[in-house]
């Protein structure tokens, strides 16, 4: 990953941003990821017996497996 990776930064050529304990910026893919769940997806999780709902369940908990496996035998 590099900084032709996140939008701010070719929208805003030459910038340095140093202020990630406020507010990190985003690479383009989870942009992408974030619209895609609110334009297709977004509702409560673990809340609700409607379609939406189980779909949105479905991969949070997907994401969150993927990342226990990513980092599992990592931090021993």
């Amino acid at each position: 990953m590099n900084k032709n990776d996140f939008p701010i930064f070719r929208n805003n050529p030459g910038l340095i941003y140093l202020d990630n304990s406020a507010t990190a910026q985003k690479p383009e893919a989870v942009i992408k990821a974030i619209g895609n769940f609110y334009e297709h997806t977004n509702a409560n999780i673990h809340r609700g017996i409607y379609t939406l709902s189980q779909k949105a369940t479905l991969a949070y908990e997907d994401a969150r497996n993927r990342i226990i496996k990513f980092f599992s035998g990592r931090f021993i």
